[in-house]
């Protein structure tokens, strides 16, 4: 009788401790060469989500010896003023990375504050620029969670080339640029790539396909056993 197949789990915080590890190396040699990388956070209102991922983010740079410039403003900070604090960061040489964080209050246009930012230094990926970047294969920003998915499957060696991945859901920040990511050709990508979204038919039929599975719709536990075929590679 052949051995039961036993799941092996990839471990996101094990690998964001080694990613950390090798960035805070990375920045030492920088500032040895007197380059001090910075990071500007800007943060508008109260959300409480918002708060805890901005305090990580600072806690990491801390961590790792990145400047942090923190930029915490009021629920009802206009959105004139705002624009002008994204072209004071832009001009400032000592801020390498801008990132505005979402969501911002109803009166704010939040692509207009996201086409504002500098696209070299738009960390997110968000700006259109960086987006064209991204489908044209060129060097640019990528969205965080795609990167990140694109990196577990290669520190687990689950090299996407040639086989057929499956992405539920169709995002800006994370479906659509984590197809664009995977179908290109290039170390680390060269997946065939289909993307499921709510109008999707036969939706289990289709991820059963898949080699490589990403759940991004932020649903917990939304693929379920019958979902997946066997030997798959879930994100």
């Amino acid at each position: 009788m052949a051995a039961a197949r036993t799941a092996k789990l990839i471990d996101g915080k094990k690998v964001s401790a080694a990613i950390l590890a090798e960035l805070k190396e990375d920045i030492a040699r920088l500032r040895a060469r007197g380059v001090a990388p910075g990071l500007a956070v800007v943060l508008v209102g109260e959300d409480p989500a918002s708060r805890i991922y901005v305090r990580n983010k600072r806690r990491t740079c801390e961590e790792i010896g990145v400047a942090s410039f923190a930029h915490d403003l009021p629920a009802d900070f206009p959105e004139r003023r705002l624009l002008n604090l994204v072209a004071k960061l832009n001009a400032d040489p000592r801020v390498h990375g801008i990132l505005v964080q979402s969501p911002l209050p109803p009166h704010i246009n939040e692509q207009k504050v996201l086409n504002a930012i500098d696209p070299d230094k738009d960390v997110d990926g968000f700006h259109p620029v960086n987006k064209g970047r991204l489908l044209n294969g060129e060097a640019c920003f990528v969205a965080c969670t795609p990167a990140g998915c694109q990196e577990l499957l290669l520190r687990y060696g689950y090299d996407p080339a040639g086989k057929h991945v499956v992405i539920v859901g169709r995002s800006n920040i994370v479906g659509k640029p984590l197809a664009a990511l995977l179908m290109q050709k290039a170390a680390g990508a060269n997946a065939t790539v289909t993307v499921c979204h709510s109008r999707t038919k036969r939706l289990a039929a289709v991820t059963r396909e898949a080699d490589i599975l990403i759940a991004a719709i932020g649903v917990p536990e939304f693929v379920t056993p019958r979902m997946v075929k066997k030997g798959v590679v879930v994100i």
